[in-house]
């Protein structure tokens, strides 16, 4: 593990050093800072940060890191949360896959989720923090303003990721927590089964099916709408299942344009298209012997869906640009939030590709059909913020459950976790009151009131701010991103009464 790195006997004394210290932490957050001290004094990086997933792994959020020797946690809104967007930590999450950079190509690479530095950033490792099961929980980044090949530290920081899952793990569940009639439960006792928290009889149904299809190796099919937590089942399925030794990839489908989605989930051979100077291997390839999710798959061109349709009749693939197919030992997940039985009436999506997917579906309920499990998710999600934040466990009004289980929740568990961990970060009495959920309530009382003009321009006023946000007020660039004419964007802008100050967004 130390012989690619100069002085190895130095670096190993060192290295036990930092290992020691994580051992002594004391809580979750402490854990952290040394976590990212640590790869500062190992590397001498002038940048060093822990990103880390959620539970339902599907964001992505910066947790602490280390600038030219300063340590901080974060909760800035302006690190992206999504990792989706971001190609480089995308890869190396999705794929499982270090990621190592000896010299930034900024028109290459997109590297906004590196703060703002006095130099250039010039090199870059990025390295997946994994349990020794190999459940993947986020990533370990080090960025440097010289130009180094840190390909070296990869082991050492992936021992280094590894113990530190283990640690916060212990550490989490030693807590103690706040019992009582208006405090935390201990969600330890209740359902968690396949990571789906609730005793509803609905989510109970949802664990018997899992449970009938964790060993087959049926494909499945998820529905279900947005934030019921497919991504969550997905990764039960491959982590309880005979393939959870082997990776587990993510692609979605409706996030990459047709003609790159094509090549990505098949890869291709040297020359099969302009630019392609190397042979790729696709996602189908890099999950032999794993998992694919392919989320959103009712988004998935009908071009494509031929193609799909083969892979898990023949269960074989051809490279774009290859003479000939090879087979692959993958095991098909697909998840959409889509009416499937709509989209086969309507000729968007193919009705033999439909029914080969329905070998094994499982739909999943929405919260509006889980009763008395709000009240459970919203106490687990309080106390997982309460850890985040390093705060004592807060205590519930009585008339605050209430209040929740009389909202809507169209984004089901995704928007709840939303909210309660706004009203953890707005409560400063240790009380969690109506109040604070308050934000739920109004957002509600908009949409009921809202006619259709009114709910399409708060669709284009979001999609429009969110564009200029990642393009740091850019109208040029936004513009085209959107295929838009700047005058059109601009007239829009002035139209939804939008001014975007790049410094506040």
């Amino acid at each position: 593990m130390f012989s690619p790195v100069a002085q190895p006997v130095q670096f190993a004394e060192s290295f036990v050093r930092q290992i020691a210290g994580l051992h002594v932490a004391a809580d979750v957050g402490e854990l952290q800072l040394k976590l990212a001290r640590a790869m500062t004094a190992l590397t001498e990086c002038e940048l060093s940060q822990v990103y880390q997933l959620d539970a339902a792994h599907t964001r992505l959020n910066l947790s602490v890191q280390c600038l030219a020797g300063d340590v901080q946690r974060t909760l800035d809104a302006a690190v992206p949360s999504d990792y989706r967007d971001e190609q480089l930590l995308q890869f190396s999450l999705s794929q499982n896959r270090p990621v190592c950079l000896q010299q930034v190509d900024s028109g290459l690479h997109s590297i906004e989720f590196l703060p703002a530095f006095k130099q250039r950033w010039s090199s870059l490792l990025c390295v997946p923090l994994a349990k020794r099961t190999g459940t993947v929980n986020g990533l370990l980044l080090l960025a440097s303003t010289r130009i180094r090949d840190l390909s070296g530290y990869t082991s050492a920081l992936f021992e280094l990721g590894q113990f530190f899952a283990e640690q916060a793990w212990l550490l989490q569940r030693s807590r103690p927590l706040n019992d009582g009639l208006t405090g935390t439960t201990d969600t330890r006792s209740t359902g968690n089964l396949f990571g789906l928290i609730g005793e509803s009889p609905a989510i109970g149904e949802t664990r018997r099916l899992i449970a009938k299809v964790i060993s087959s190796p049926y494909t499945v099919l998820l529905t279900g709408e947005t934030g019921t937590g497919k991504d969550v089942v997905a990764r039960a399925i491959h982590e309880q299942g005979p393939r959870k030794t082997h990776a587990f990839v993510v692609q979605n489908c409706a996030a990459v344009p047709e003609n790159l989605l094509e090549s990505e989930l098949f890869g291709y051979r040297k020359g099969a298209f302009t630019g392609a100077d190397r042979d790729r291997r696709g996602l189908f390839d890099a999950a032999e012997g794993g998992t694919l999710l392919l989320d959103e798959i009712g988004d998935m061109p009908m071009s494509l869906q031929a193609k799909l349709l083969r892979v898990l009749q023949e269960g074989e693939i051809r490279p774009l640009g290859a003479n000939s197919t090879h087979k692959i030992n993958v095991r098909i997940i697909a998840a959409t939030h889509r009416n499937l039985p709509e989209s086969v009436a309507a000729g968007s999506f193919r009705e033999d590709l439909y029914y080969r997917l329905m070998q094994f579906p499982i739909e999943l309920p929405p919260l509006r059909q889980r009763q008395g499990d709000v009240r459970i998710l919203a106490q687990h999600f309080a106390e997982k913020a309460c850890i985040f934040l390093q705060r004592d466990s807060l205590k519930w009004a009585p008339e605050t459950f209430e209040y929740l289980a009389g909202c809507r929740f169209p984004g089901n568990v995704r928007e709840l976790k939303g909210a309660v961990e706004r009203a953890v970060l707005m409560c400063d009495q240790g009380v969690l009151l109506p109040a604070h959920f308050s934000l739920l309530q109004a957002h509600s009382v908009e949409q009921t009131h809202c006619g259709l003009r009114q709910k399409l321009d708060q669709v284009e006023r979001d999609l429009l701010i969110e564009c200029l946000r990642k393009n740091r007020g850019n109208q040029t660039q936004a513009a085209r991103e959107l295929a838009l004419p700047r005058r059109t964007l601009i007239y829009r802008l002035s139209r939804l009464n939008i001014h975007y100050n790049a410094s506040h967004g």
